[in-house]
């Protein structure tokens, strides 16, 4: 039998590391592969606690069907926490909660593109943003960008020339760069939006995963600095790098026009994000603990950060070049090729997994003109013994 399936599947391919990961079966291997935080790091004494509180205070609520727009309870305390982060003026019925931060990125998909809609992402970005979009139709331009984000004059010009529906960028410790967007650049993007009537998304699920100093303030938070520009922002936030992945919880913050038509688009698809994992995470938050599990998961990031590049720096010296992260999961990884050293990330890959280590190689992450000669590491789920000892493995390929 041969089935039809829809056209819209032709763009899309199944996810690169989707299948790298086919390939970590053999006994003993080290991995640098996964975006997972470290399940050690999950604070599970106080989400049973909040899951205890959510059953006795109001179990009909939270093991009830609920509104599309999310459990409210929820929302209020996402507010709250967003206004802790400098958000202002946000209003509990400005935002909506999403299956995961991921099911933000396709209501905003199907609610804004069109197939042959240009859209705008960073170079390198979330590989599965590009699949999103491209399942929608659209044509996903690269925004070139360096340590600092995206490259804000580079930016404007292609939002001048594509006129896109949207951009998309990660500005804080971005997936798969580690990128921090400058306080300078998050103004100009704000002031660009505005100036092109162009609606800009910013996803944010590592900003609160900084190391030393916090980061400059969130395009959202600074919004009310440049006038009109909330108007052309969405603003995507997640529990699942802070809190728990399991309990698929994120929220979406946008134009209320943009966020009722993903709200009915939401109908369609789930009706509503569980309401226990809701209630759940509205104790938890409500009992203050998330604070201190942020400083613990900060303080133990960090350490193997530090760890991973200098273990990068004593083992590979001058075959690879990166910008050590201020925060987030991963750092990005460019081989030199330096003294004939090996200068493709997926012939590495394969060979790295024979010595026993994975990671991810970087063309997947291009929407248009990718580099081979890049890899993603992420250290948030190896200790430090197994970061050292995984990078010595990695030096063995070369």
């Amino acid at each position: 039998m041969t089935l039809r399936f829809a056209s819209r599947l032709d763009n899309v391919e199944t996810s690169a590391i989707r299948e790298l990961f086919k390939l970590l079966g053999k006994p003993g291997i080290i991995s640098f592969a996964g975006g997972f935080p470290d399940a050690a790091m999950f604070d599970v004494d106080g989400v049973q606690q909040a899951a205890n509180a959510a059953l006795k205070e109001e179990p009909g609520a939270a093991l009830q069907y609920g509104a599309t727009e999310g459990y409210q309870p929820f929302r209020e305390q996402i507010a709250s926490f967003m206004a802790g982060k400098g958000v202002q003026n946000l209003a509990p019925e400005q935002l909506i909660t999403t299956t995961g931060s991921q099911q933000a990125l396709d209501l905003l998909g199907k609610t804004m593109i069109s197939p042959g809609d240009k859209v705008i992402v960073e170079g390198p970005t979330f590989l599965a943003t590009i699949q999103c979009f491209r399942l929608y139709g659209a044509e996903v331009i690269s925004a070139p960008i360096d340590e600092h984000g995206v490259i804000t004059e580079e930016l404007e010009r292609l939002i001048a020339q594509h006129k896109p529906k949207l951009v998309y960028l990660v500005p804080t410790f971005g997936n798969p760069s580690g990128a921090l967007l400058s306080l300078e650049r998050r103004k100009q993007v704000l002031e660009m939006a505005v100036r092109h009537q162009t609606l800009v998304v910013e996803d944010d699920p590592y900003g609160d995963l900084y190391f030393d100093a916090p980061p400059p303030p969130s395009m959202l938070a600074l919004s009310h600095t440049v006038p009109g520009s909330r108007e052309y922002l969405a603003h995507c936030g997640s529990m699942s790098k802070v809190l728990s992945p399991g309990l698929r919880l994120g929220w979406l913050i946008a134009p209320a026009e943009l966020l009722a038509k993903c709200v009915m688009c939401k109908q369609f698809s789930d009706a509503h994000t569980s309401t226990f994992t809701q209630a759940t995470a509205a104790q938890y938050l409500k009992a203050g603990r998330l604070p201190a599990t942020l400083a613990r998961v900060r303080t133990t990031y960090a350490a193997r950060s530090k760890a991973m590049g200098d273990a990068l720096r004593s083992h590979l010296e001058d075959a690879v070049r990166f910008v050590q992260p201020q925060g987030g999961m991963f750092i990005w990884v460019q081989l030199t090729g330096a003294n004939g050293q090996e200068k493709d990330g997926n012939a590495l890959a394969k060979r790295a997994i024979e010595q026993g280590v994975a990671f991810v190689p970087g063309t997947p992450f291009f929407a248009q003109n990718p580099d081979p000669s890049t890899l993603r590491l992420s250290f948030a789920t190896a200790d430090i013994p197994r970061i050292e000892e995984g990078m010595a493995r990695l030096a063995k390929a070369f």
